[in-house]
């Protein structure tokens, strides 16, 4: 039994941490209410045969990293690799599709890859999806909601918007074509890993981290030059939108996106801070895929944003917080001494639970010595430990006691009736 540990490259999630996952949790839900998202819940498991068909058979997704089971009446499933297909399978399934709609889901995504810091075999992502909007306007949207979060977030220098149009289906094919020719020529000069991708998915030898690669790809035919009229100008257009709005951005020519479903607009946000890992949020346009999943054809735009890396982004930017802000310390500990001052101390924490929600109140339980709560009061971090005693209970007040501040007054006895006025004063709420 003592060997049983969690699966490797799926992490629990340990209270020090999960302050963190729960700002960004509450900041996403405000900024894509205020755009008019609506949030919906997807299973995590769905029929492998919609992965196949929305990600692409040949794709690393599929071929090496799906999490594929059959179950007992002989189907196949998966747990989910990433969040759109499932998304557009349930627009599809339940008619969501007849208007424009906007949507978002948060959740657990299963691949088998090797596990480093930032990525996991289950990992967790907020997806956004803008469903029935052809122009580039929609575009434009959802990439300023992803600027306001990181602006909510206090990230915002930190990160960098990079953008790319890899065109319309036709006109990806027609480079693909191309680009293959041209690497075949110089197929034992590329990395292992390009090599196997030349012969199932030569686009995404354009993200090669290889540097020896990488300057293959210096003369290597460019998407611009194949790119399709509509898609240029399209491309133009939200250039010109996120000019307007302030938006700065960089066009990187060799961003592509490692999934089949994908045309024209495509983007990520990217850092510096951690290390390989570096993108946070990545997404771009999918106008073929609602049809491709049996759907009629819609235009459809989204984003995918991890959390994990968003969270570790955070938990660096609050390093110089204070230790409360951080862990979640209580405002109150409570202590008592005697059955009578426990009853009172508990009623009197529920009266302020009510007065004060969101301010975090513990009363001591399991009993001890009034030095041993003292004690455990001064280590969990509380800004006031309330007091009560058989004094307090026979007069109907309480002892106050600030464990923080230096420079507030020393304990005091105070009626109940007074003890918003001090709370309100010394914690500020």
């Amino acid at each position: 039994m003592n060997d049983i540990r969690a699966i490797r490259g799926m992490s629990d999630i340990l209270p020090e941490e999960t302050p963190y996952w729960r700002f960004l949790e509450q900041t996403v839900s405000s900024v894509l209410t205020a755009y008019g998202y609506s949030e919906i819940r997807l299973p995590i498991l769905e029929k492998t045969a919609l992965f196949n068909r929305s990600i692409g058979e040949v794709t690393d997704i599929v071929e090496k990293e799906m999490y594929s089971f059959e179950d007992r009446n002989g189907d196949s499933l998966t747990l989910r690799p990433e969040g759109t297909a499932g998304c557009v399978r349930a627009a599809i399934q339940h008619g969501l599709l007849s208007t424009p709609r906007r949507l978002w889901y948060a959740g657990p995504m299963f691949r088998h890859e090797r596990p480093q810091k930032g990525r996991q075999r289950q990992f967790h992502q907020i997806g956004v999806e803008a469903f029935g909007v052809a122009t580039p306007d929609i575009d434009a949207e959802v990439i300023l909601l992803s600027a306001r979060l990181w602006r909510a977030m206090g990230l915002e220098p930190q990160v960098q918007l990079q953008l790319n149009s890899i065109g319309s289906i036709e006109a990806r094919k027609a480079y693909k074509a191309a680009l293959t020719s041209y690497l075949l020529q110089r197929e034992t000069d590329l990395d292992e890993d390009s090599q196997r991708r030349l012969h199932s998915n030569p686009l995404r030898i354009l993200d090669s981290k290889n540097t020896a690669t990488q300057a293959l790809l210096d003369d290597a035919p460019s998407l611009q030059d194949y790119l399709d009229e509509g898609s240029a100008d399209d491309f133009a257009r939200l250039c010109d939108l996120l000019d307007a709005a302030g938006v700065e951005y960089v066009v990187n020519r060799r961003l592509v996106r490692g999934l089949d479903y994908y045309n024209k607009t495509v983007f990520e946000w990217v850092t510096d801070q951690l290390g390989a890992q570096g993108t946070i949020c990545a997404g771009g346009r999918y106008d073929g895929l609602v049809e491709q999943l049996g759907g009629k054809a819609t235009p459809a735009v989204g984003f995918a944003m991890g959390m994990e890396r968003l969270a570790l982004l955070l938990a660096e930017q609050w390093a110089e917080k204070s230790s409360a802000a951080i862990h979640e310390q209580p405002a109150v500990y409570a202590i008592s001494v005697g059955d009578a001052a426990y009853k009172a101390a508990l009623l009197a924490l529920e009266e302020l639970r009510n007065k004060y929600p969101g301010v975090q109140m513990v009363l001591h339980a399991g009993g001890g010595s009034f030095k041993s709560q003292m004690k455990k009061a001064d280590k969990s971090g509380a800004e006031l430990a309330l007091i009560w005693g058989e004094d307090e209970v026979a007069s109907g007040s309480v002892s106050v006691k600030p464990l923080r501040n230096a420079t507030a007054q020393g304990q005091q006895s105070v009626p109940l009736a007074e003890l918003d006025s001090i709370l309100t004063t010394a914690l500020g709420v």
